[in-house]
């Protein structure tokens, strides 16, 4: 009996203490999570309205989706040539302050001052596509290798008029444009491997297909014997195309273009193009949305980045690698840069 009172007192007492235990007051510990502060991003192209830059718009917003806490404006003048219009774009984002700004230089020595305002201004700098001279060695480079893709274009154009070779014109866009110069001087640079190859010259659409039209046309007039034209951007294609067409000279003389809008392609499937220098604008996009985050998140300068080019063919035009450059998706970017 003593046995079973002391094994209930202990049981007692062992119950006491449980109860004990469970009514001591709980001590509150506060957790703070840390958010990711959110991160707003003015992306500015050299122009809105074309379709390459729509591209890069897709590459953009297609990054900030997948990105929690970024914000992406876009926004840009209608015309690569106004300069005094970008520059004042972007010194009013500055002025507002947002975290990082993703841009292409309409022209390479105005736009240097920016970059260097806005990163005193503690703003992260991305260039995309076009760079500034001199390029500010803590602001990423995003584009195409445009003197290569020149290169590549001359071999085309070489390759398509034939042996016999003959005069050539050069249709650019906007002189003091990065990408306009170094197409430019990468075509010119490659051509003196072909020197049955003549150029004749020089013309600048100023990036408009009604410019572009009336230049080309003017040269097929004073040069009936032309046999060859490299088109260096979307609206210098269209509108050399359309001339050549008009002109009645369709096969007769042939056309490289640059990019890979809707109406560039048609032209390569009915044969008026011989080619196209295709860039990957949406990779563009993409990566300076992603690297501008990477400055602001990790405090991480990423490295300068060749998007790549790739030369198409009507031959080509099937081709999975083309198609990536051609109709890139968000759900599926081109994972291996070519060029």
């Amino acid at each position: 009996m003593l046995r079973r009172r002391l094994a209930t007192a202990a049981l007692l007492a062992l119950t006491v203490a449980a109860s004990g235990c469970a009514v001591v007051k709980d001590h509150k510990v506060k957790v703070t999570l840390q958010k990711t502060p959110p991160i707003h991003l003015a992306v500015i192209p050299k122009s809105v309205g074309l379709d390459y830059w729509t591209k890069v718009h897709e590459g953009a917003t297609c990054a900030a989706s997948q990105m929690p806490g970024v914000q992406v404006t876009w926004n840009g003048v209608t015309d690569e040539t106004d300069v005094v219009g970008q520059l004042n774009l972007l010194n009013n984002y500055i002025g507002e302050g947002v975290n990082g700004l993703v841009y292409a230089a309409t022209d390479a020595t105005a736009m240097n001052e920016v970059s260097n305002n806005a990163t005193k201004a503690g703003i992260k700098v991305v260039s995309i596509d076009s760079g500034t001279t001199p390029q500010p060695s803590n602001v990423p480079l995003i584009a195409t290798n445009n003197i290569a893709g020149a290169k590549l274009a001359a071999d085309q154009l070489a390759k398509a008029i034939g042996p016999a070779g003959g005069k050539i014109a050069i249709i650019a866009f906007h002189a003091g444009s990065q990408t306009n110069d170094q197409r430019v001087q990468g075509f010119e640079a490659e051509l003196k491997k072909y020197p049955k190859l003549h150029l004749i010259g020089v013309q600048y659409s100023q990036n408009d297909y009604n410019t572009a039209l009336t230049v080309t046309a003017n040269i097929l007039t004073a040069n009936p014997d032309l046999k060859g034209l490299f088109a260096a951007n979307e609206a210098s294609d269209v509108g050399a195309v359309e001339a050549v067409r008009i002109a009645h000279r369709a096969g007769k003389v042939r056309i490289i273009g640059w990019d890979t809008s809707p109406d560039e392609v048609d032209g390569v499937k009915q044969g008026l193009v011989a080619g196209l220098i295709s860039q990957d604008p949406f990779r563009m996009g993409y990566d300076g949305v992603r690297a501008a985050a990477q400055l602001l998140r990790h405090q991480q300068r990423p490295a300068n980045e060749n998007t790549g080019a790739v030369m198409v063919t009507k031959a080509d035009l099937n081709n999975p690698v083309v198609r990536q450059f051609v109709t890139p998706r968000c759900g599926s970017p081109r994972q291996v840069d070519v060029g």
